[in-house]
């Protein structure tokens, strides 16, 4: 399980990128790293700048270095660019999609509604957010915890926080529901990344 000690608004800072929409208010006024020196001139090397890419992507997807190295792997053996695959690898995750479904506010909450039980897939209880979802199954909450608050909300659109949903799903709200209608392409995965860096990292 990923170390979640450190303020999520400062390790945001330090990644650049917001990592939940508290996050972005502080970007917004601090577009800076943490720390005294954070606003200095700092020299990257090239490994340097290429773990930097690394940790940005596991960090929008909350996930464990271990993790991390397994889904290249993977990546490695398919098809195409395997930058592209890696991201789209990470994205087919349970938790990833409960987040652009809406159901979700931050990675961090759709973890923890998956690894408490709340989320069904194809009518059977899956509480591993690395499940893999594939095209054509059908994910939905739960027919006992869509009266807890966080559901209310999302049923609402509390949590559509920019009232677009990605093309590869097919989201109903109202029934705290989506469906994955396709492999995701990299271009439509809302995820800050320069991913070549990241197989350049991991290639070294």
């Amino acid at each position: 399980m990923p170390n979640q000690s450190r303020p999520k608004v400062k390790k945001s800072r330090a990644l650049g990128i917001a990592l939940t929409p508290k996050a972005v208010k502080y970007f917004e006024a601090r577009p800076y790293p943490p720390g005294e020196h954070g606003r200095g001139r700092k020299q990257n090397s090239d490994y340097k700048v290429r773990l930097l890419e690394k940790q940005r992507l596991r960090a929008q997807y909350d996930i464990s270095e271990r993790q991390m190295a397994r889904a290249y792997d993977r990546a490695k053996k398919a098809e195409g660019k395997t930058g592209e695959a890696l991201v789209v690898e990470l994205e087919r995750r349970l938790d990833a999609l409960v987040l652009r479904s809406g159901i979700a506010r931050t990675i961090y909450q759709a973890r923890q509604m998956v690894v408490h039980g709340h989320i069904e897939v194809n009518g059977g209880k899956v509480d591993k957010p690395s499940f893999r979802v594939r095209p054509d199954d059908v994910v939905m909450v739960r027919e006992r915890s869509r009266e807890k608050v966080p559901f209310q909300v999302a049923r609402e659109g509390g949590y559509d926080t920019d009232g677009e949903t990605p093309r590869y799903l097919q989201v109903n709200l109202k029934a705290l529901a989506f469906r994955l209608d396709r492999d995701p392409q990299r271009k439509e995965i809302p995820v800050i990344c320069d991913e070549q860096l990241v197989v350049e990292y991991y290639a070294r």
